[in-house]
């Protein structure tokens, strides 16, 4: 299911009956022939705790309108959305919006969406991409929780989690999954300008089929892709993780974010140890000087940064493999996001000796998921990347 995300719109106060709108995300699926539906999945506050969604509607208004493009003007619908409990659902922390929106005359379109405080002047706003024609099965299918209320706002599930694939006519057809447990590569450098030889084949490990709208569960990790035709070649994907994700915790496992700030001695030292925590526990000790309390802090930092990645931009790979994860990762988040149909750009205000330092991501078809995203590599890069690699492996970033 395509999504967006919104930027942040005020910091949570302290004060009891203080409110905060911290974030929206966003996804579509096609309800009927002349309809879509659109979930936005929303971060509130009130006195730093998650407002319930029965409060929602007392505090907050929602208005859309669908242009035809990024940076035009050109509308093709507007409208007020009346919040009540017949839209607002809880998912988590989570207040979850749901409404419909009529097709426009177009293959594509922008659903710019602004949530506001009701008697202030707060807001935020959140962009989403919607395809009205030629759409792909993830525009169709959703992987929803197993009440089946909601769609999940991820590309991944757990281990043994129960779900639901199905479309919103609720209609029971036959999906046909085909498993790769193929371990997909993590994110070349942002310098390496040469392009990176990948098999145009994959193995299937096994094919089977499944019935939308019956709950279901997959034990085995790896990367799940389902087809209702198998005569086209884009679906909806699926990663298979351990119950833990989108944290690490076993020890092989966080061997391999750290290639992003180690030398490949270190990485081949870490991967052909015979233990592996003895192993990272000395990699980390020995980069901060024996110093074990910087150790654990940086440590802290690192992978909460991994975890972060995870949660943020798994697609049919982990999140911390994708581009986005990389620079996510040992740059943080950016200061600021541009958008357009095909592209991301990720601003960062001061970086290392740089100031405005840009990394571009075109998006990328690709048959698994939709929203897959490249980096632009540059050799340019390396006056920044590496003082902040050395910042990571000094203690410096905290």
């Amino acid at each position: 299911m395509p999504e967006s995300r919104g930027g942040s719109a005020a910091t949570p106060l302290s004060s009891e009956n203080e409110l905060s709108l911290v974030g929206v995300r966003s996804k579509f699926l096609e309800k009927d022939s002349a309809n879509m539906r659109v979930f936005l999945y929303v971060d509130a506050l009130k006195g730093g705790k998650p407002i319930p969604a029965e409060e929602f509607a007392n505090l907050y208004t929602l208005n859309y309108v669908i242009y035809s493009d990024y940076g035009t003007r050109d509308r093709l619908g507007y409208g007020n959305v009346p919040l009540s409990s017949g839209n607002l659902s809880q998912s988590g922390d989570q207040v979850v919006i749901q409404f419909d929106v009529k097709k426009p005359d177009r293959d594509y379109g922008v659903l710019l969406s602004e949530i506001s405080q009701t008697g202030t002047l707060k807001k935020v706003l959140n962009d989403l991409p919607i395809r009205f024609r030629e759409q792909r099965a993830s525009d169709r299918y959703g992987v929803f929780s197993a009440n089946g209320e909601v769609p999940l706002q991820r590309h991944y599930v757990n281990q043994g989690e129960t779900m639901q694939i199905k479309n919103l006519k609720n209609d029971a057809e036959r999906l046909y999954v085909y498993y790769y447990s193929h371990p997909f590569d993590p994110a070349g450098s942002p310098m390496n300008t040469v392009p990176r030889s990948v098999s145009k084949t994959l193995k299937v490990d096994s094919l089977f089929t499944i019935t939308t709208g019956e709950p279901v569960s997959f034990e085995k990790e790896g990367l799940y892709y389902m087809l209702s035709d198998t005569t086209k070649t884009e679906g909806l994907g699926v990663l298979v993780t351990n119950e833990r994700y989108p944290k690490l915790t076993r020890p092989e496992d966080l061997v391999e974010p750290l290639l992003y700030m180690s030398t490949n001695q270190e990485i081949n030292e870490l991967q052909t140890a015979q233990n592996h925590k003895k192993a990272l526990d000395k990699y980390w000790l020995s980069l901060m000087n024996g110093n074990p309390d910087l150790a654990r802090q940086v440590i802290k930092n690192y992978y909460q940064r991994v975890e972060d990645a995870n949660r943020l931009f798994t697609s049919y790979k982990e999140g911390w493999k994708t581009d986005k994860g990389m620079i996510y990762i040992i740059l943080g988040p950016p200061d600021k996001v541009q958008r357009s149909k095909d592209k991301e750009v990720w601003v960062y205000d001061q970086r290392a000796n740089a100031s405005n330092v840009n990394f571009t991501f075109n998006r990328r078809t690709n048959q698994f998921v939709d929203d897959h995203y490249e980096l632009v590599r540059y050799v340019e890069y390396q006056p920044i990347w590496y003082p902040i690699v050395e910042a990571w492996r000094n203690g410096a970033i905290r």
